[in-house]
């Protein structure tokens, strides 16, 4: 099953809508790639190389780009503000309450990683495989996927408030008991997601998405 599909002008017309809705953020997800403008606001960052420099708790680290391999590691109270995450591997990492702020994940592997009642504002993620990550009892606020594999993710009790996923993969992705606002997804695959007890309020959409085996999407609006 497919959630309403649009053709032609019509379907143009309503994705600039929904365009819109999160472009008051834009320049803070840093958008659609532009990598010239990306390659300027990197030269501006120091550089951070997990692996060479670690992850710790109750590490704080702003304006800065981060590369490397940290997987597997355990770090709580992680806190990163203006960075620039480019091609990471943190997958199977431990970062319960994790903050992002104002922060840009480009490609990079986050498979598995376990976030337990973080917060993540006004942040993009593109080209990042997520795989079975866990982001559960937590917060993201106004945030974009885009090009990103979240299947088997959990964002089971968190709270999603302006969230846009566009051309993502969540098939079997677990919500159940979030609570959804203003979250849209374009050309995304919910195949077999769990909607169980989550609360969708205004301005939730979805724009030619794959439902098939999805549980519980009609009985989740408030």
């Amino acid at each position: 099953m497919r959630s309403r599909s649009m053709t032609g002008a019509r379907a143009a017309v309503d994705r600039n809508r929904v365009y819109r809705r999160v472009a008051a953020w834009q320049t803070a997800h840093g958008g659609p790639a532009d990598r010239r403008s990306e390659r300027r606001t990197d030269d501006r960052l120091t550089a951070f190389e997990l692996g060479a420099a670690g992850l710790q708790d109750d590490l704080e680290l702003e304006a800065v780009l981060v590369t490397g391999v940290a997987s597997e590691v355990a770090a709580r109270n992680l806190e990163l503000s203006a960075a620039h995450l480019r091609h990471v591997d943190l997958s199977g990492a431990r970062l319960p309450r994790m903050h992002l702020r104002n922060c840009r994940v480009s490609g990079g592997d986050l498979a598995n990683v376990m976030v337990r009642a973080g917060v993540a504002e006004r942040c993009a993620f593109e080209n990042v495989r997520l795989t079975g990550g866990t982001w559960q009892d937590g917060t993201l606020r106004d945030v974009s996927f885009r090009g990103c594999r979240i299947d088997l993710a959990s964002f089971a009790a968190s709270r999603l408030e302006r969230v846009l996923f566009e051309d993502c993969t969540l098939a079997q992705a677990d919500l159940q008991d979030a609570r959804l606002s203003a979250v849209v997804l374009v050309d995304c695959d919910l195949r077999g997601v769990d909607l169980t007890g989550a609360r969708l309020s205004a301005g939730c959409e979805l724009r030619g998405c794959v439902l098939d085996g999805a549980r519980n999407v009609a009985s989740t609006s408030t």
